[in-house]
């Protein structure tokens, strides 16, 4: 009997509860579609000042700033909105205490995301201040192509033999790098050898006018040539030229200069030496090879007026 009691006094403090949770649901109602609302109105205003940016920086040359800038603008309007949300839905609850638990828990996700945040604000800072930009060749750890995209996590690189690069902005913003076509023109240069008695200003004169009848090769500043070495076995001269930035253009236009200096020159009869080295053989077989003590070293065999050896042998070594 007081088991049957025990059961119903269970029960019926279960459906209070379940009473009490449907009430303070119902209650809650009006709440619920308040904040609903608020969403709602908070989700086109995102959506409205993210679109007004995007068009915005767009318009001013910044396609990959404006994708960015439009999604964090949307995103701290919804978590705005989120907060907002939770305050109507809990009156109890305070904007101070969701501030608090927002710092606490920044705090929290930044140790673990250490990492991810540091590429974030790279990323933002890259797109702000512009060191390079999409369609940009440049050259970083190690790699070199063309920028293709640049993102809030890592920049994109194409390399010239058709591979992609995926580089974390960290490691971009807080290296060296080298924008190639930052500029309009890059000058090149090439090192070449005459022979020791060649003439110096016929050289030169030959190597300007080479480089400027080549394809690529710009007027302004016009090609020079600079001795730069009495070496070994050449003298060196340095040609060098300006031509447009991009890679094609540099490569491209070095291989024409380098083949019409060279067909200049020969064509003069200026040679162009390369390293050479000569090796002298000779025989030191004799018959006092291996006694220490009569062999000549370093000397070929002979007869007559030939160099005697280094040392004497003493008269007690001979006995």
């Amino acid at each position: 009997m007081d088991e049957t009691i025990d059961v119903r006094a269970d029960i019926g403090t279960i459906l209070e509860k379940v009473e009490s949770w449907i009430n303070g649901l119902i209650r809650l109602v009006p709440n619920l579609v308040a904040a609903a609302v608020l969403l709602a109105v908070f989700y086109l205003l995102a959506r409205l000042l993210g679109y007004a940016v995007s068009r915005t920086l767009a318009r001013r040359g910044r396609p990959a700033l404006a994708n960015v800038g439009a999604a964090l603008l949307r995103w701290s309007v919804m978590v705005l909105a989120f907060l907002l949300a939770a305050t109507i839905v809990l009156p109890s609850l305070r904007p101070g205490d969701l501030l608090s638990g927002l710092g606490i828990g920044s705090v929290a996700i930044g140790f673990a995301f250490k990492d991810i945040l540091q590429n974030l604000l790279s990323g933002v800072l890259i797109l702000l201040r512009q060191p390079f930009r999409v369609g940009d060749q440049i050259a970083v750890s190690g790699f070199e192509g063309t920028v293709e995209d640049i993102e809030t996590r890592a920049t994109y690189i194409k390399t010239y033999d058709g591979r992609r690069v995926v580089i974390p902005n960290s490691q971009i913003y807080t290296g060296t790098f080298t924008v190639n076509t930052a500029f309009n023109l890059r000058r090149s240069e090439y090192d070449i050898g005459i022979g020791c008695g060649d003439d110096w200003e016929t050289a030169m004169r030959l190597l300007v006018k080479a480089a400027k009848g080549c394809e690529g090769v710009l007027a302004d500043p016009a090609p020079e040539v600079i001795p730069v070495g009495i070496d070994a076995y050449q003298n060196t001269i340095r040609l060098r030229w300006w031509t447009k930035s991009d890679r094609a253009s540099v490569l491209h236009t070095q291989g024409r200069v380098i083949v019409a200096a060279y067909k200049a020159l020969n064509a003069a009869g200026i040679d162009m030496p390369y390293p050479t080295q000569v090796h002298l053989w000779h025989d030191q077989t004799e018959q006092t090879d291996g006694d220490r003590h009569t062999q000549r070293e370093g000397w070929p065999a002979g007869s007559g007026d030939v160099p005697g050896p280094r040392w004497q042998p003493r008269e007690d070594d001979r006995s």
